[in-house]
């Protein structure tokens, strides 16, 4: 992509509050909590996209966030 491109998603992620807003205004941008992927979670095996007795919380961590 073109910087212009670039710069164009940029802002327009910026107008729509599609970058800051949410948990990464207090976490930062890729926040994540254990309450976000519950809920993910909750919603995807209610829809039997994962069996409901998967340990889901080993697909992350929270080990960095807020490490700046």
């Amino acid at each position: 992509m073109t910087d212009d491109i670039l710069s164009y998603a940029r802002a327009r992620m910026k107008e729509y509050g599609i970058v800051d807003s949410g948990d990464t205004k207090t976490l930062g941008i890729g926040a994540m909590t254990d309450q976000r992927w519950s809920d993910f979670f909750k919603l995807v095996a209610s829809e039997g996209l994962y069996p409901a007795d998967l340990d889901y919380r080993k697909a992350y961590t929270l080990q960095f966030i807020g490490k700046r």
